[in-house]
């Protein structure tokens, strides 16, 4: 084992006993649930997406039901979230191509996800890992970005290039729960303004440390 890899693994270990069990936040019940709540969750925290999809998938139960949503209505539903247009049409696109090309059914494929609109690869890596049980990449939001930054792991900016590397860099037992552990330590202590450095258990491995 390499150095470095061996560095990579001592940090996924401390966090996975730091925060065992750590998953998405999201409230879902199935893959199409999920998909809407990741589109949402852009820009905006998992608690107040959950406020707004308890309403919404009681409105809009189904693919057909959003793709058939008068589109003004659908963004004031959503407006809470932030960046409520651009959502509302991807969702009611989304929708439509899922219930016109895939019966209904959420695809559940890579290609086939990020064929959707507004469905980049974070939002197809989290519906497969947490909607299908496939790892297939590792998703790289906000927290996932800015920790594999602070600990060295990356210095690139554009999230298809961090995953990119983070998927040459890390054991791919540890894919699919990557993202889940970051967020968790990101949103608990590696803070984006203030990191709490002190209370850190990769503190050590961390070449940003009280920087």
């Amino acid at each position: 084992m390499s150095r470095s890899l061996k560095r990579v693994v001592l940090v996924l270990e401390a966090l996975d006993r730091e925060y065992p069990g750590a998953g998405s936040t999201l409230e879902y019940v199935n893959p199409f649930q999920l998909l809407v709540a990741t589109i949402l969750a852009a820009q905006c925290t998992d608690a107040r997406v959950n406020i707004v999809t308890k309403e919404i998938f009681r409105k809009y139960p189904d693919p057909k039901s959003f793709a058939g949503a008068d589109l003004g209505e659908l963004m004031e539903d959503i407006k809470s979230t932030g960046f409520y247009r651009n959502k509302a049409k991807n969702i009611k696109a989304s929708s439509r191509l899922i219930y016109e090309e895939y019966g209904g059914v959420v695809p559940n494929s890579m290609d086939e996800l990020i064929s959707l609109p507004g469905v980049a690869r974070k939002t197809a890596n989290i519906v497969l890992t947490s909607g299908f049980g496939k790892v297939e990449g590792i998703a790289i939001d906000t927290h996932a970005k800015r920790l594999s930054y602070r600990l060295g792991w990356t210095c690139e900016n554009d999230p298809v290039k961090i995953e990119q590397g983070l998927m040459n860099l890390v054991p791919r037992k540890w894919w699919g729960e990557v993202n889940h552990i970051l967020v968790a330590h990101g949103r608990a202590v590696c803070k984006a303004r203030k990191p709490d450095c002190g209370g850190c258990v990769v503190e050590k491995f961390c070449p940003k440390a009280g920087l």
